[in-house]
């Protein structure tokens, strides 16, 4: 019986240890590195590149900055999702004559896991209309931005709307 109670002991007292060992392994463990700095400048870059092929109508270009399931949310529409409904979208966003396009960035915020990032911002667009009346529209924007596997940022989510 004492060898019973011997041979338990021990084992408990084993098994105590490879458990406080692994509590003390997860301690000591170092946090991943916070590269939330970097990635906000790399986001605000591909903001402000974005808006520049925009701007120049470059649909190709301006269609690259999605990743492949990301959804727009245009005003007073249903949301567009996929390539070919986005590329229909931006086509007719591209599609007034006299067209004008600018956007900022106001601010970018990065998610401490540093996958995920938002950005708000505000656009100024102008063209002329149907009837050649030139038209002013000043709004608001918000892009979700996600790394993708390579490292690179890409809009998940596009929101925008004007002020009026």
């Amino acid at each position: 019986m004492d060898s019973l109670y011997l041979r338990f002991a021990t084992a408990a007292l084993v098994a105590c240890f490879v458990g406080l060992s692994g509590c003390n392994q997860q301690a000591t463990q170092a946090p991943a590195p916070d590269t939330r700095a970097a990635d906000e400048a790399a986001v605000r870059a591909a903001s402000a590149e974005w808006a520049k092929v925009a701007a120049a109508k470059d649909l190709e270009k301006t269609l690259s900055y999605y990743a492949d399931d990301a959804s727009m949310f245009p005003p007073n529409m249903p949301i567009v999702t996929g390539s070919e409904a986005r590329r229909k979208m931006w086509t007719t966003l591209f599609s007034p004559t006299e067209l004008v396009f600018s956007n900022a960035a106001t601010k970018v915020e990065v998610a401490r896991s540093g996958d995920l990032a938002y950005e708000i911002g505000t656009f100024e667009e102008s063209f002329k209309d149907a009837k050649g009346s030139s038209v002013k529209l000043v709004g608001k924007y918000v892009v979700v931005w996600k790394k993708q596997p390579g490292g690179q940022w890409k809009a998940i989510i596009d929101i925008f709307n004007t002020d009026q």
